[in-house]
């Protein structure tokens, strides 16, 4: 149970003075719905109040507090509502104008009354030699004073919410904080100068100057240290349990894997042979196997899977794959069919569409053994699906799933040895924060035969070059990916975008051009990308739901619009959509001009490397690690505070310390055991705790 001590910060939004639903609303939009949530949305910047000259020394463009005397009120003439309304200002030096647009005059005339005194806060401006102040953010008697906020945070907001208002909620969400039994070890906290808990989340809402909200200011470091603390002892815990539940040894006689080897039309790399001897090692133990087999795109990681299954078939048991897309469901049954049907091997595929007879069907062959092999979506571990003996469990892109998910389809069998597979090569910082102490595989060959991709990057007003260019390629016979733009705050943007885009391309090539979007129904995606993988549909313009595992070879050309608006992993995941074969491909990069430096870099290391592990290194770097995946996934650890690319050198630490607490304390049964379980509910880590062991 949540310890009492949070429950005030897991309380909505709503039991905050001054937040009713709306407001509740935008706060969700913007951090969360809860009070913990707005301690985790950092200020971004200071706005400085202290400064009060006279107004004639105010400069222009400074932000200044003055003490005014008010002098007179200047409306609107009735016939020009538009005009701004101006309340004239002074003090001994000199005049200046509040200015306000669209304004209540009685509101004015009430907080600013003629003769009175009154301190404004605001940016000094200047129109026609005369000093302004338009809308001022402050108005206060000069009794009421302590009101004016003389350092305030700068907060992320959204339409509809101002910093005023933010502020004030920010207030009463900072005056719940409890003081908490310490966590840390003491040595740590007194050799890193570290504040306690409580004393860090005030002072990063509190700065004193600009340079308290770097990221390698104490307070920011003792939180982030915190945070990939408590991930890292979720993830231990979540470990130490797998572990301790018995395996079952697939063995394995080798003939299925020869006679796959025999039919296939190539060799494995030396690496993809590799990883299969550590997955048959793995299986063949009386513990269950974690292993996460990372290959770039194209690595070939379809078949290392195929031939893990086979290991289990072999033993006389089953063996599902789990993938989070149809379209990637059905892309590894494209591989892996027609290798199983040279076996002789049953194979099912389940999908949310799969209905009716022939889903019933399948699910009895499951049930009874008579289907070795399955390949499907989240379907695959609905309750009324059931294995005779289910083996190995191999999960694509795992970052997609939650760990519930994983835990789901494991359950489907006893002592299920677990493949987890990813394309987004993963830089060693996050995969000790993202997979703590599973086994790893790579593979770091591209199969034989594959030329590498020409990368080019073109401005915008170019466009037109570029589909003279898609038209010569045409020509040729390729076919042509158009990826447009992902905005994630609107689908509806993204949606136009395309179809703005797939209009332009079908007046110019007519039926040839299809459109793929993430709204469109399951069914008509799949016939869209049937079209253009053996159809008509030689142009597919799409948003980036082909990003990962679509395999087309004959698609040798590769558009990306307002290529700088993405992430150098999402990319390099897109460009690997082509390069597929063994003719030359190119990857057109379009971008809006000017290019920020982050932006740059980014489209320039990708003309320089198609090493994706080197790429996921500089994305990291660039942009930090809530975003190198190119979205926020489930699965994958999403730090509010702790920012791998600042932060990195605090993981193998915590990554001990987590390591060392649980073989002192497996239980969690100290005083510090104990804080360490409040610190697993703050940061919402606490699915965790049902796997503590007893005693």
């Amino acid at each position: 149970m949540r310890p009492q001590a949070l429950f005030p910060l897991f309380a909505p939004t709503t039991s905050l003075p001054g937040v009713g639903p709306r407001i509740a609303a935008l706060l969700e939009h913007i951090a969360g719905p809860k009070v913990v949530d707005l301690l985790w949305h950092l200020p971004t910047g200071l706005i400085d109040r202290r400064f009060a000259p006279k107004i004639a020394e105010a400069p222009e463009g400074s932000m200044a507090t003055l003490r005014v005397s008010v002098e007179r009120h200047h409306p609107p003439p009735p016939n020009r509502p538009r005009l701004p309304y101006k309340v004239r200002c002074s003090d001994e030096t000199g005049t200046i104008d509040l200015v306000f647009f669209n304004a209540r005059a009685d509101y004015l005339k009430k907080s600013l009354p003629v003769g009175e005194v009154r301190l404004v806060s605001g940016k000094v401006e200047d129109f026609n030699g005369q000093p302004q102040m338009t809308h001022p953010d402050y108005v206060v008697a000069v009794e009421d004073a302590e009101s004016l906020p003389r350092l305030e945070p700068v907060y992320g907001l959204t339409a509809g919410l101002t910093l005023k208002v933010l502020g004030k909620i920010m207030g009463a969400a900072l005056a719940r904080v409890p003081a908490l039994a310490e966590w840390l070890d003491p040595a740590g906290v007194a050799r890193e100068g570290w504040p306690s808990w409580r004393e860090a989340v005030l002072a990063l809402h509190r700065p004193e100057d600009h340079a308290d909200l770097a990221p390698d200011r104490a307070p920011r470091r003792r939180l982030a240290y915190d945070e990939l603390l408590a991930s890292q002892v979720a993830l231990a815990l979540v470990r130490a349990h797998h572990r301790s539940l018995p395996g079952q040894p697939s063995g394995g006689d080798g003939a299925l894997r020869a006679k796959a080897l025999a039919a296939l039309p190539y060799s494995l790399t030396s690496s993809q042979r590799d990883a299969v001897k550590d997955i048959a090692v793995d299986m063949a133990k009386g513990e269950r196997m974690l292993r996460l087999l990372q290959g770039d795109v194209g690595s070939g990681k379809t078949v290392v899977a195929f031939l893990a299954m086979l290991i289990a078939v072999e033993s006389g048991r089953q063996a599902a794959l789990m993938a989070p897309t149809e379209i990637l469901a059905r892309q590894h049954m494209a591989t892996i069919a027609p290798l199983a049907e040279a076996l002789g091997l049953k194979l099912a595929v389940l999908t949310g569409r799969d209905k009716g007879k022939g889903r019933r069907a399948m699910i009895e062959g499951l049930a009874r053994g008579d289907i070795p092999l399955a390949i499907g979506t989240h379907a695959l571990f609905q309750e009324d699906v059931e294995f005779r003996d289910l083996a190995l469990a191999v999960i694509d892109e795992q970052h997609r799933f939650g760990v519930h998910e994983r835990l789901m389809l494991t359950a489907k069998g006893k002592g299920v040895d677990v493949l987890v597979m990813t394309a987004t090569p993963i830089p060693r910082t996050l995969q000790l924060a993202a997979y703590g102490d599973m086994d790893v595989s790579r593979l770091t060959e591209k199969p034989a035969g594959r030329k590498p991709i020409d990368t080019r990057t073109i401005p915008i007003d170019r466009l037109e070059e570029v589909t003279a260019a898609v038209a010569r390629a045409l020509e040729r016979g390729a076919k042509i990916y158009w990826v447009c733009p992902l905005v994630e705050e609107s689908e509806a943007v993204d949606l136009a975008a395309a179809t703005e885009r797939h209009a332009a391309l079908a007046r110019r090539f007519g039926e040839r051009v299809g459109l793929v979007h993430g709204r469109m129904k399951g069914t008509a995606k799949d016939a869209v990308m049937a079209g253009f993988a053996e159809g008509g549909i030689d142009i597919l313009v799409a948003t980036t739901v082909i990003e990962v595992g679509v395999d087309v070879p004959a698609a040798t050309v590769m558009v990306v619009e307002q290529a700088e608006r993405f992430g150098l992993a999402q990319l390099h995941q897109l460009r690997g959509r082509i390069g597929r074969s063994d003719k030359p491909s190119t990857c057109l990069l379009v971008y809006r001009g000017p290019l920020g430096e982050t932006a740059r870099s980014r489209l320039s290391i990708l003309r320089e490397t198609d090493d994706g592990f080197r790429i996921a290194e500089e994305d990291l770097r660039l942009r930090g690690s809530g975003e190198v995946l190119g979205t926020r996934q489930s699965g994958f650890p999403d730090f509010r505070l702790a920012d791998l690319g600042r932060h990195g050198d605090l993981l193998a630490p915590a990554r001990d310390d987590a390591r060392l607490l649980l073989e002192r304390d497996p239980s969690l049964a100290t005083e510090r055991g104990q804080a360490i379980r409040t610190l697993l509910y703050l940061f919402e880590r606490d699915v965790a705790i049902r796997y503590l062991r007893s005693g």
